[in-house]
C-alpha cells in the first residue's frame, strides 16, 4: 500500500503561481510512476502531468505545457507540480496518483493504483 497526501492548493489570482506537493509513504516510492490529475464538478478526471519512476521522462497535457512542471525527489518521497501563469480554467481539485512497475508515464486514470485525497486550486480572474 502507498498513502499519498497532497498539499499546497489554495486561492490565487490569474497569472499567479502555486506549487503542489504530494508526499508518499508506504512502499518504495522510487519504484512508482507518478501523475497529477484534476477534476471539476460534472467532468471526468483529466490528466495534467506525469513523471516516470526515475524521473527522466515527463508528459503534460497540452493545456498546461509551458506553464506547469512536474518533478520528484525520491529521497523525500515527494512529487511536485509547479504551476505558473495560472488561469481561471485551471480551477479544479488536483489529485496525485501512483502506479508501480511501469517504465514510462500513463495519462489514463484507471492505470493508477493509488490516489491522494485531492487539494483544491482556485484561480480568480
Amino acid at each position: 500500500q502507498v498513502q499519498l497526501v497532497e498539499s499546497g492548493g489554495g486561492l490565487v489570482q490569474a497569472g499567479g503561481s502555486l506549487r503542489l506537493s504530494c508526499a508518499a509513504s508506504g512502499r518504495t516510492f522510487s519504484n512508482y510512476a507518478m501523475g497529477w490529475f484534476r477534476q471539476t464538478p460534472g467532468k471526468e478526471r483529466e490528466f495534467v502531468a506525469g513523471i516516470s519512476w526515475i524521473g527522466r521522462r515527463t508528459d503534460y497535457a497540452d493545456s498546461v505545457k509551458g506553464r506547469f512542471t512536474i518533478s520528484r525527489d525520491n529521497a523525500k518521497n515527494t512529487v511536485y507540480l509547479q504551476m505558473n501563469s495560472l488561469k481561471p480554467e485551471d480551477t479544479a481539485v488536483y489529485y496525485c496518483a501512483a502506479v508501480p512497475g511501469i517504465l514510462g508515464v500513463s495519462t489514463i486514470p484507471s492505470s493508477y493504483d493509488y490516489w491522494g485525497q485531492g487539494t483544491q486550486v482556485t484561480v480568480s480572474s
